[in-house]
């Protein structure tokens, strides 16, 4: 199992600021074996780098200044999603959880210890599933983020040994649609249906999604679960512990789930040349269509990547508003 260390991060290079104004300058950020570390040597394969800061920060603009004070991270890891919302959002209340005691720890330690005034945000951290431990203190916020695993263990005792970011343990009590389930969108669903008791009047959920399946599968989960969905940007991302991940959705997949997209970098450079994230937004769907020519299904992206190719997928950030 990795051991628990301490990195150092550049806080204008990591979240593409200026100038920090509510961070320091260079963070030390304690990265515990059950957390995925920063990708430091390869931002555009880190999600909270390349993915939810610039969604917050169009999401700052959008909604203007104050409306998303409260801000909670499900699944925080790190932590660095909250730091994100602190100086891109402003976020002044800032709540955490995460499934296990040492990474909430951490995590905790991070925002606080990485902060010019610690004093200027209220913390809440809880250990246990998805929104569960914030309960007891019944906060109400702007924002929920989530950026929740996909594919399950078939054993809990994994959850015990070595990164477990990528991956939950089933079964899940609650009732799922079908159609998520088989698109390995369990947990994303279920983070939404809880989201609806914590958010404050107009607050919203974002949800950093991997769009190795239809874009539809992503609206149509939202609408299910009660809220206007849009995206609020879309992307590609290099495909981060490929081995893993991929071989992960390819057992699902000949289980009969799926089937799960990838794509050849240089088919994803090809389609979203000249595009930010939020320009590609209302056009993701024609990006997808023209993108499934290209598509590997999960063997085919495994196989791809075992003979040195460089495999990635589209991401969707999922603007959900309570109708």
């Amino acid at each position: 199992m990795p051991q628990t260390r301490t990195v150092s991060i550049d806080a204008v290079d990591y979240f593409g600021l200026a100038a920090p104004v509510r961070l320091r300058e260079t963070l030390s950020v304690t990265v515990t074996p059950r957390s995925f570390p920063p990708y430091l040597d390869d931002l555009q394969a880190d999600w909270v780098s390349s993915v939810a800061t610039p969604a917050f920060r169009i999401l700052a603009e959008r909604r203007g200044p104050g409306r998303s004070a409260a801000f909670c991270s499900i699944g925080t890891g790190t932590g660095l999603d909250a730091l994100a919302a602190v100086e891109v959002l402003d976020a002044r209340l800032v709540a955490v959880t995460d499934v296990h005691e040492d990474v909430v720890a951490a995590a905790r330690d991070n925002i606080l210890g990485n902060l010019r005034d610690a004093a200027a945000v209220r913390l809440l951290a809880g250990t246990g599933d998805l929104l569960s431990p914030l309960a007891p203190d019944a906060p109400r916020f702007d924002v929920i983020y989530e950026n929740l695993p996909n594919v399950a263990l078939d054993d809990a005792a994994q959850l015990e040994n070595g990164i477990t970011s990528s991956s939950y343990v089933p079964p899940r009590r609650e009732a799922v649609p079908p159609a998520v389930r088989s698109a390995l969108l369990t947990l994303h669903y279920v983070a939404l249906e809880q989201a609806k008791g914590f958010l404050a009047p107009g607050g919203v959920v974002l949800s950093m999604l991997g769009a190795r399946v239809p874009l539809r599968t992503f609206i149509d989960m939202a609408a299910h679960a009660g809220y206007q969905p849009s995206f609020l940007t879309y992307g590609w991302k290099v495909q981060a512990e490929a081995e893993d991940i991929l071989r992960g959705h390819a057992e699902w997949q000949r289980r009969g789930l799926g089937p799960f997209h990838f794509y050849r970098v240089a088919d994803l450079e090809h389609a979203f040349a000249g595009l930010t994230p939020a320009e590609a937004a209302p056009l993701a769907q024609v990006i997808e269509g023209h993108l499934a020519p290209h598509r590997l299904d999960a063997e085919a992206a495994l196989a791809a990547h075992r003979s040195g190719a460089r495999i990635g997928h589209t991401y969707a950030v999922l603007h959900s508003a309570v109708e």
